[in-house]
């Protein structure tokens, strides 16, 4: 089964400005064994038709092989995380998934979720769509750990009432190919939107993240903030375009990405954009690249500290920064002593 040849799918384009530098002509027409639906194993999930309208032509993949979609309705405050585990072990298999995530008024909820694998030859097409109704507050920590030859593509769509929070960070590990797409049309006032994301690649490993924000009510927040460390011949995209249109007045739109690059083959493509039409918000966006800092590994050795042991220092210190951000500590000790040996 290839994906070029579902009749009726719209795919990305090569001349689309949102897909430029992203290949996916060998994963579009490779040509899978099967076609599963992967299926939580959680008892008395809410099915429905998903008729949703996207902004990313990504979300069509899986809605064009299954377009059923699960929903799981949070409606009590919950004091631990719910994890959800994926793991993908058959070979030559195309995977769908699609899951709604309900946080009812004035809930406070927080989410893990992990995707892994041990096949080969195999892809992952996940949809999610995250409604949080007026003051609710979501924390989701999601971990991609996909492994070569398999590929990986993630769309989110996500709704927010009036003074809600979402809290997303994003943790890409793996040597696979992997590509996000986050979407976000803010149209409530008071509503918080941070995502956070940290790119661990090495080998041969691509991972592309996608992002777009609209903001339509006044005194609405979105902050982007990305890391990126990319070792050997890794290469990661990191496209955030952030539009605040003039009915969002005191609107909040941040932009940051940063990389070390600890290779001379790693590769990083950066483009953070702001489309801003009024005056009365606070707005930024920045990138950076580099290396690890020089002066800084000699000083550490000066002090008797191995250079092996000084360079994951200074690495760690780096990537601690998204990681710090989390504020359930249950997540956050789950991120910091996370191993893809415990899931394979």
């Amino acid at each position: 089964m290839q994906i070029n040849n579902i009749d009726g799918l719209i795919l990305p384009k090569k001349g689309d400005e949102e897909f430029l530098k992203i290949n996916f002509d060998s994963l579009f027409s490779y040509d899978f064994a099967k076609k599963e639906t992967y299926e939580f194993d959680i008892m008395g999930l809410e099915s429905i038709v998903d008729e949703e309208n996207y902004e990313s032509v990504l979300f069509n993949i899986s809605r064009s092989l299954d377009n059923k979609q699960k929903i799981l309705t949070i409606n009590k405050n919950i004091q631990e995380p719910i994890f959800l585990i994926h793991k993908l072990k058959d070979d030559e298999t195309l995977f769908t998934n699609s899951l709604k995530i309900v946080v009812k008024k004035d809930i406070k909820a927080s989410i893990v979720e992990v995707f892994v694998n041990s096949c080969k030859n195999s892809f992952y097409s996940v949809n999610r769509k995250i409604e949080l109704e007026e003051n609710a507050s979501l924390e989701y920590a999601k971990v991609q750990d996909i492994n070569s030859s398999n590929s990986m593509i993630f769309a989110l769509a996500v709704e927010q009432k009036n003074s809600s929070n979402l809290e997303f960070f994003n943790f890409d590990f793996g040597d696979g190919f992997v590509v996000n797409s986050f979407e976000n049309i803010i149209n409530s006032e008071f509503a918080n939107y941070e995502l956070n994301g940290l790119v661990k690649l090495y080998k041969e490993a691509t991972t592309s993240n996608l992002i777009k924000t609209i903001h339509n009510e006044k005194s609405s927040n979105s902050n982007i903030n990305f890391k990126h460390s990319l070792k050997d011949s890794s290469k990661a995209v990191f496209k955030a375009k952030s539009i605040v249109n003039p009915s969002a007045l005191f609107t909040k739109a941040l932009q940051n990405c940063d990389t070390i690059l600890l290779s001379n083959d790693a590769t990083i493509i950066a483009q953070p954009h702001l489309e801003i039409l009024i005056d009365e918000l606070e707005a930024s966006h920045g990138t950076t690249t580099g290396s690890l800092n020089k002066e800084q590994l000699l000083y550490l050795q000066s002090r008797g500290i191995s250079e092996e042991k000084a360079y994951e220092m200074l690495l760690s210190a780096f990537e601690n920064k998204i990681v710090d951000n989390i504020k359930d500590e249950l997540i956050k000790d789950f991120i910091k002593t996370y191993k893809r040996d415990k899931y394979v």
